[in-house]
């Protein structure tokens, strides 16, 4: 390493530059949680492989749990509805039981789905398919 190195590295800006370069790549969580990060990987030794690691797990939890904030944004529902806030006084009919077990959405992985049988089985299947 060269007398110059030290000095290049001393008068570039990282803070502003990661700035930037978290704005280009659209990483507003990995822009606010670099320093705090760099921080704990100073002071527990971290290699460059975990500290680039943990930036990226950081992100990627991030753009995980926002898509779906932002799918259900796109698809301009009237409003949101949950199936904890359901007034079974409204719909006696239905047992509570039976929409909590609707909710886990187990049936859509179990082969004896009622439903998706009859879409297998249906013979107007074909015709509409097209």
């Amino acid at each position: 390493m060269t007398a110059a190195a030290p000095a290049a590295r001393a008068s570039r800006d990282v803070t502003a530059e990661i700035a930037y370069l978290t704005r280009a790549l659209k990483a507003p969580t990995l822009r606010d949680a670099v320093t705090r990060l760099a921080e704990r990987a100073r002071a527990d030794s971290w290699t460059h492989e975990e500290f680039l690691a943990a930036c990226l797990q950081r992100e990627v939890s991030a753009r995980e749990s926002h898509g779906g904030e932002g799918r259900i944004r796109a698809a301009r529902f009237p409003s949101r509805k949950a199936l904890e806030d359901f007034d079974y006084d409204h719909q006696r009919s239905l047992k509570r039981e039976t929409i909590a077990h609707l909710g886990t959405l187990d049936f859509v992985t179990t082969i004896g789905n009622p439903l998706y049988q009859n879409v297998l089985n249906d013979p107007l299947r074909e015709t509409f398919a097209a």
